[in-house]
């Protein structure tokens, strides 16, 4: 068991390293265009495969087998008031970690859900999922990934 004034300190920095941490997130989730497919579907669109196949590839693998075996981890935010209006599905794991705000999910049955701050899901493929709102906006921590 630590001692209790190291967990007494741990708990006053952690106070006060907490709004810095997150205005970090915030100013890294909104500076910058990052192009990133959303999945290897992408590639059948012929103006989009010409967007993404320079960006993507590398000399490991081609554009294709990045997209399609790969992962990525992004910060996505939501301004207050964004809603999205249609349901997603994938064929990738995604891992959700929502680091601030609120964000009201859809599933495949029509019901809805709110969710908070410190919100963590974990989505397989083939997960009807969406539309998405947040009346007070918020960040999300999200990984994406194929398993073989």
């Amino acid at each position: 068991m630590p001692h209790r004034h190291t967990l007494y300190a741990a708990q006053v920095i952690t106070q006060k390293l907490y709004g810095k941490v997150i205005s970090a997130l915030r100013e890294l989730a909104g500076g910058g265009l990052i192009m990133q497919p959303s999945s290897v579907r992408d590639f059948a669109n012929p103006e989009l495969a010409a967007l993404i196949e320079p960006t993507q590839q590398s000399p490991a693998a081609d554009a294709r087998s990045k997209v399609k075996f790969g992962a990525r981890t992004r910060l996505l935010r939501f301004r207050p008031g964004a809603r999205t209006t249609k349901q997603f599905v994938h064929d990738y794991w995604e891992e959700a970690f929502l680091v601030s705000g609120d964000l009201t999910v859809g599933s495949s049955g029509g019901e809805r859900e709110t969710f908070t701050a410190h919100t963590y899901a974990c989505r397989p493929p083939g997960v009807l999922h969406g539309p998405f709102e947040s009346a007070g906006g918020c960040l999300l921590l999200e990984s994406h990934y194929y398993t073989a």
